[in-house]
């Protein structure tokens, strides 16, 4: 299974991925990169910016894919 079949495969299942969850569920360290390929081969992924608190009080922000309606 490429990566690229694995995100889309995790964002059909689960609705949307995060890096943190692409690293921890499939290992894959880059995945803008890897988004960013799958959008440019015509792909619909929807990029949400998130931003939360970290465990040390500080903030923390990142992008969350979810497949585009």
């Amino acid at each position: 299974m490429t990566q690229h079949t694995a995100i889309m495969e995790y964002i059909e299942k689960h609705g949307s991925i995060t890096p943190m969850q692409a690293f921890s569920d499939l290992g894959i360290t880059k995945l803008a990169t890897r988004v960013s390929e799958l959008i440019q081969s015509g792909q619909q992924i929807k990029k949400v910016p998130m931003t939360v608190k970290s465990r040390y009080g500080g903030t923390v922000r990142y992008m969350r894919y979810e497949k585009a309606v």
